[in-house]
């Protein structure tokens, strides 16, 4: 049951909350905007332009709360207890019997609460608009050329091209290589343009690529591509069943997955063709121990500020800040070994938690109650 000043409590938190929310957002946009100001008046007129801006900031505040939700909750636990602390309420309730624990008790909620809008946020939100985000500024419908990345398909077919266009999800100079059935040799065909065709149960030719003006136009003896799923539909036409390479496999960025929800990283670290496994895997590993490291930086952050209540407040919010430094340079510094296999991704992800957790219920114990 929540007692009238765990409410307080909580209301104090959430206002906290949205002020830094707001503040920090804010500056992003404002900064980002008048650096990059050229990219979005490339548009006809000025509604297009302010359109743009609207729809890229829109979808890009969600990337910068993915990214910072952790440290706001810490921002604003820090203020709710520093400013009880500034007007010396923390004391009549220890005079009262209350201890330190109970008193930011109903702190730790509401934190625990704000962090897990970070998974909400990156299993439901971003997913839906990972395009915005991964696309460049100027180019919000797609109209301009993008790079294309080579990729597997899992029978041994390799898939290639010049420049892909989103917006028609269309492939110029298209390149596939064949595997044979038999001996060492490929067979490579080449075409004008490709375009992707998303998968429609019950109609064919879907599910793959439609290749244009190929090169041979004519394979002799055909019949033995079909099982990798090649099929002729008129001279120089061809369609290619995929069940991997989409037209999103061959021009994602780099960072890719971390913009698909946890369901679909656990899909492509099945796929044998997949060039990013050990950086999927800390990913996929760090999702999970997400909410537990946020929480850790909590408890260290509170167990700063309440150490020593005599302490300046100011001094006290400035160890704080030094602490969510070292902590998230930390956590950089275990996802780069595991990205790049000097460490495995499991333990790349947990070191942080085996590491913090500990010293911050030690912190936290020590706190004077």
């Amino acid at each position: 049951m929540f007692t009238l000043l765990d409410r307080q409590l909580i209301r104090s938190f959430l206002k906290a909350y949205f002020v830094c929310l707001v503040s920090l957002l804010g500056m992003y946009v404002v900064i980002d905007l008048f650096m990059n100001l050229d990219d979005f008046t490339q548009k006809t007129t000025v509604a297009d332009s302010l359109r743009t801006i609207g729809t890229y900031y829109g979808c890009k505040v969600t990337q910068i709360f993915d990214r910072l939700c952790e440290a706001i909750a810490l921002l604003a636990a820090m203020f709710t207890i520093a400013w009880m602390q500034r007007h010396n309420e923390i004391l009549p309730l220890l005079s009262a019997g209350v201890s330190t624990r109970r008193v930011v008790r109903p702190v730790l909620i509401a934190a625990f609460g704000t962090i897990g809008l970070s998974v909400i946020n990156q299993e439901l939100i971003l997913p839906r608009i990972d395009s915005y985000l991964v696309e460049h500024r100027g180019d919000p419908e797609g109209d301009h050329e993008s790079i294309v990345k080579s990729a597997f398909e899992g029978n041994g077919v390799h898939i290639s091209g010049r420049a892909a266009y989103r917006k028609e999800m269309l492939v110029k100079d298209f390149t596939v290589v064949l595997p044979q059935k038999q001996g060492d040799g490929i067979t490579l065909l080449q075409a004008k343009e490709a375009r992707y065709v998303p998968q429609v149960e019950g109609r064919p030719h879907t599910g793959g690529w439609k290749l244009r003006q190929a090169t041979p136009a004519e394979f002799e003896g055909r019949d033995r591509f079909k099982e990798l799923g090649l099929e002729l539909i008129v001279s120089g036409e061809y369609f290619l069943k995929t069940k991997y390479v989409d037209f999103d496999v061959v021009t994602r960025s780099k960072s890719w997955f971390n913009f698909v929800p946890t369901w679909r990283l656990m899909q492509d670290l099945g796929k044998i063709d997949n060039t990013q496994l050990a950086s999927i895997a800390v990913v996929l590993h760090m999702r999970l121990t997400r909410p537990v490291l946020g929480m850790i930086l909590v408890f260290m952050g509170l167990s700063v500020i309440l150490r020593d209540q005599n302490r300046n407040v100011f001094i006290s919010a400035g160890l704080c800040l030094v602490l969510c430094a070292l902590f998230f340079s930390a956590l950089f510094a275990c996802k780069y070994l595991g990205d790049y296999e000097h460490l495995s991704p499991a333990l790349a992800a947990w070191l942080p938690v085996l590491g913090f957790g500990p010293l911050s219920f030690v912190m936290f114990d020590a706190v004077h109650t």
